[in-house]
């Protein structure tokens, strides 16, 4: 009877929720967007051009790993424990991670599924694999090394002891602080200790070199305003790295130094730091104090070191994160150009101590202000070998706060991770200050796509699946606004086929013509035209319209901005940006922070600021053409009502807009319909105004009406009395009115402790006040064709649905378990059932309301490309070949790691099923003679085949090390042949020459 009541009141005839039941609302978890946790690894693979990100086991949520490829191919895996991801490594089709519950966990980019995992006994701490292996090197805390079996899922019977005792037999338990295999030798390992660095030779199964780094009395060492240098010191060692090539080796200590060595006569070639060389000599003149007088700075410890080269590996750089002083005024990455590295067979000690003394060039990648890099990853242009640094194209640095940042290699230019990266991986570079979400008009989005200049793309890989496409729904365009002052738009679907995936951008700080202060409070995109309204908390309001740049390729210098008043902002257009949303006005009313901004589909906006102050701009000059303050249009009115008591003391109070809404009815007592203009502010006051046609083309604002309400409206509900459908200004709407079109509409306003419904401005008509719970967000939704709710989000953690007119209460749904109720504000709810909220401090949740129940489902991209082949592993150079270097092939570590016992890998067995059917192929075209006299022809079976593979590759094995050690003897007789044909020769010579002289 009470729902009946409501609707006559409302003056609503007929129940737009007829046919809802309870049964018809079930939550579906339809998608994730953004990095559930704190970032903590990344890993970049080259050959599938994929990235991998792994996160921290925080209260927003457990550590887990992304696998990020082109476009939004994006593919999740869960931990087997809840823990933090430590450490990521790609391996051909595998992922390979180290988690904080000491788990090695191995993923298929192929199946994208977990195989196995598997828990040491002992703590890791250090891990090493390479994509010609099938095995993971894992060192522990005790300096053991084992090796696991990434084929086969089970450890190899290789296990290597601490090496360290044989130099200092009375060292304590040192544990293993970083591995790493030889660029060009795989039969070399570099283990690092955490008192120094050991060569390991899987050859010879034995340490071949130790290195130490010490530091004389006197010797000033990294830092020597935290450490004294009066007395022998042997810095900790925090990590060993090879150079590209294999010719030096650098460990990096905690006292902010690096060490280069020689690997052949285990000498330093030089010790420095990012500000002075020759640390590690006694009374050095080439240190640089780091501090000024009267302040006392410490140089921050060498996160991570990498050895990049170009094309060229012998052309090389340092890259290091930290080791710059704290009094720095830029920080970031620091990266020493050390350009070609000298021949060491003919180049002198000291030609090779001043290549790492004096770099060709030193500079920093820059970083945001307040910034520290704790880890980086490394971009390589193709080959994943040569340490892995190869000919980098970008960095992907990651911050102290978790939030990554991208830039150029090895200039430092910042690159925008806008078409770069996955829009997941946006919402923490940087992060997500604000969100808001456009119901876009599906032509208009398609239309959409921006005309940017682009670098290299650094994602390629992985290939997105298929889903339905919906071709006459409107898109859900987010708005996602970033700390540094950059709007990303981009359609988050509906679970279907996103046909336009690309991401517009828009660069807020160069509209507003500052780059610092820039806080986005406010964004409003228009469904049918795309333009986009943003309010700052500075006072600004910025519109950007879709159009070409007239300045493209050209960085104009722009107009000094006005202080005060709208002003033309076309000239600030990103000069890389074609065409796209473009900088079009900006108003400044110098009225404290934007509370409330509306971009119509009419153009019409309107903007409300902290101090009271609301703003109307026509676009079509653009020209503001209403100004007023909400606190002076109470009396300003007669037909004005009060649905509370007292309502007239808190006018005294401070008040602002929250809410404003354009629609097109006919107000109470009207037989015409107009553009109406409401606006709801804090103290629960409702203002209607209407835009009116001009005699010379414009439009007035006059003000129609205001009533006071029960408390802040957060949502303006314009609703047609007759279909149900909402009275939203639309462009066919207003087209309409000049025919004489009517629309009978009410309005519904929602409060956060109750909804009415309406005729405007000031009759009254039906109330419902909320139970128990404030209300955070409302807004009402489509079943199907013509059925509508009234659906809100509460302070108990539900989604209540209400029936329109009578707000009987429908259904309730708990999202406590998926959604962080203390945000539920942020939230977003779509005309057509969707909810777009919160889930952590970067990541967020895609619900459905009209589902079926159903889970997160897992991802069905495909993430690995079976045609990318691995390039060859460089090997050792002639030049060494010669001279004795005993090769070890990545064949022969399958015997030196996995035993003589192991079977062939998966791997192999693919290769041999692909060379059976090549050679089956190649006989089919072949004489019957010729295949019958090849062994390997059709009449052998694919078992009698591999078996003999088999066999002729332990054979091979078996003979590499009898030929291996007869190499040197090999050389040595061909070098004394040599000699003797020299020593020959010259004598025949001379006794010519002799014999001629004399006539002979």
């Amino acid at each position: 009877m009470a729902s009946f009541l409501r609707g006559m009141q409302a003056g609503i005839q007929r129940d737009f929720s007829t046919g809802l039941d309870p049964q018809l609302f079930a939550i579906d978890d339809v998608a994730r967007y953004g990095i559930n946790s704190q970032v903590s690894a990344l890993a970049y693979d080259p050959v599938q051009s994929l990235l991998a990100v792994g996160t921290k086991d925080t209260k927003f949520g457990s550590g887990q790993i992304y696998v990020f490829g082109q476009k939004r191919v994006s593919v999740t895996f869960k931990l087997p424990r809840k823990a933090s991801v430590k450490t990521l490594h790609f391996c051909a089709d595998k992922l390979v991670s180290v988690d904080t519950k000491n788990d090695l966990s191995i993923f298929s980019l192929e199946t994208t599924r977990i195989l196995g995992s598997y828990a040491p006994p002992g703590l890791i701490t250090a891990l090493a694999t390479d994509p010609t292996l099938d095995y993971a090197l894992v060192g522990l805390q005790n300096g053991e090394i084992i090796a696991y079996d990434l084929d086969r899922l089970a450890l190899t019977p290789l296990k290597i002891p601490n090496l360290w005792r044989e130099r200092n037999p009375r060292a304590r338990l040192l544990s293993v602080v970083s591995l790493a295999f030889h660029p060009r030798d795989i039969g070399k390992l570099l283990i690092g200790y955490s008192d120094g660095a050991v060569i390991f030779s899987f050859k010879y199964n034995k340490a071949t070199d130790f290195f130490q780094y010490e530091l004389p009395p006197g010797a000033p060492g990294g830092d020597s305003e935290a450490n004294p240098a009066s007395q022998l010191r042997y810095p900790r060692l925090t990590q060993a790295i090879w150079h590209p090539t294999g010719t030096f080796i650098l460990t990096s200590h905690e006292d902010s130094s690096f060490v280069v060595w020689d690997p052949r006569d285990g000498r330093v070639v030089q010790a420095r730091t990012l500000q002075a060389s020759n640390v590690h000599k006694p009374g050095s003149a080439s240190q640089v104090a780091a501090s000024s007088r009267g302040t006392f700075a410490i140089k921050e410890p060498l996160f991570r070191v990498a050895w990049c080269s170009k094309a060229n590996p012998d052309d090389t750089g340092i890259l290091i994160a930290g080791g710059l002083s704290t009094t720095e005024p830029t920080r970031g990455l620091t990266f020493l150009d050390l350009g070609p590295t000298p021949v060491y067979a003919t180049a002198s000690w000291q030609i090779l101590a001043d290549h790492v003394e004096r770099p060709k060039r030193q500079h920093i990648l820059p970083t945001p202000p307040n910034a520290e890099i704790v880890d980086f990853c490394l971009i390589p242009r193709r080959s994943p070998h040569f340490v892995g640094s190869n000919d980098p194209i970008a960095v992907i640095a990651l911050l102290a706060s978790g939030e990554v940042i991208t830039l150029s290699f090895p200039s430092g230019h910042p690159i925008t991770p806008t078409n770069q990266l996955h829009v997941s991986l946006t919402y923490v570079h940087p992060f997500v200050n604000r969100i808001d979400m456009a119901y876009v008009d599906r032509t208009r989005w398609l239309g959409m796509v921006e005309n940017r200049s682009q670098g290299p793309l650094i994602l390629r890989g992985g290939a997105e699946a298929r889903h339905s496409v919906m071709r006459f729904a409107n898109r859900n365009v987010l708005q996602t606004a970033h700390a540094d002052g950059t709007i990303r738009i981009w359609d988050a679907g509906q679970g279907d086929e996103i046909e336009n995936g690309a991401v517009l951008q828009v660069d807020v700080a160069r509209a507003v013509g500052r780059y610092e202060n820039i806080d986005v409070t406010m964004m409003s995109m228009a469904g049918a035209t795309g333009e986009l309204a943003v309010g700052l908390r500075s006072g600004e309001v910025a519109v950007f319209r879709w159009g070409k740049n007239r300045d493209f390729g050209r960085d104009v210098p722009h107009k000094e901005a006005r202080s005060f008043g709208l002003e033309a902002i076309v000239d600030r257009a990103e000069p890389g940006v074609k065409e796209g949303l473009l900088p079009f006005t900006l108003l400044n009313q110098q009225q404290g922070p934007v509370t409330a901004v509306k971009m119509s589909d009419i153009g019409f906006v309107c903007a409300a600021f902290e101090g009271g102050s609301l703003s109307v701009i026509d676009l079509r000059g653009p020209a503001v053409i209403y100004e007023a303050s909400v606190t002076d249009l109470s009396g300003q009115n007669s037909k004005r009502s009060s649905f509370r008591k007292g309502g007239s003391q808190s006018q005294n109070r401070g008040e602002w807009v929250t809410s404003i809404q354009f629609a097109v009815m006919s107000l109470d007592g009207d037989d015409y319909s107009s553009i109406l203009l409401f606006v709801g502010t804090s103290l629960g006051r409702l203002v209607t105004f209407k835009v009116l046609p001009e005699a010379h083309g414009g439009y007035s604002v006059k003000l129609a009406g205001t009533c006071s309400l029960e408390d802040t409206i957060i949502s303006i509900l314009p609703i047609n009395a007759e279909t149900g459908e909402p009275a939203e200004a639309t462009p066919e709407v207003v087209a309409g009115l000049r025919t004489g079109a009517r629309v009978n509409g009410v309005l519904m306003t929602v409060t956060r402790t109750g909804t009415r419904i309406f005729k405007p401005a000031a009759a009254k008509g039906a109330h419902k006040t909320w139970d128990d719970f404030l209300c955070n967000s409302a807004t009402v939704v489509r079943y199907e064709a013509h059925t509508y709710v009234l659906l809100g989000l509460f302070g108990d953690g539900c989604a209540k649905a209400f029936s329109i007119p009578g707000l009987k209460e429908v259904a309730s749904m708990s999202l406590s378990h998926t959604l962080d109720v203390r945000r539920f504000s942020e939230a977003i709810i779509t005309p057509t059932g969707f909810i777009i909220g919160w889930t952590g401090p970067s990541e967020m949740a895609m619900l459905n309301i009209w589902g079926t129940g159903q889970d997160l489902t897992r991802s069905l991209d495909k993430l690995f490309n079976i045609e990318a082949v691995i390039p060859p592993r460089p090997t050792i150079s002639n030049l060494q070949w010669i001279s004795g270097t005993q090769y070890v092939s990545p064949a022969d570590m399958d015997t030196l790691i996995g035993g003589p016992d192991r079977p062939p890998s998966k791997r192999m067995i693919e290769q041999m099923r692909a060379d059976e059917d090549t050679q089956r192929k190649a006989s089919r075209q072949a004489t019957s003679s010729s295949s019958g006299s090849t062994p390997g022809g059709q009449d052998e079976s694919y078992w009698a085949y591999m078996q003999r593979q088999v066999q002729e590759r332990t054979e091979s094995l078996g003979l590499a090390g009898d030929n291996m050690d007869k190499l040197e003897d090999n050389s040595k007789g061909w070098s004394d042949d040599v000699n003797k044909y020299v020593g020959s020769a010259k004598k025949k010579a001379v006794m010519g020459l002799i014999g001629h002289k004399l006539g002979l």
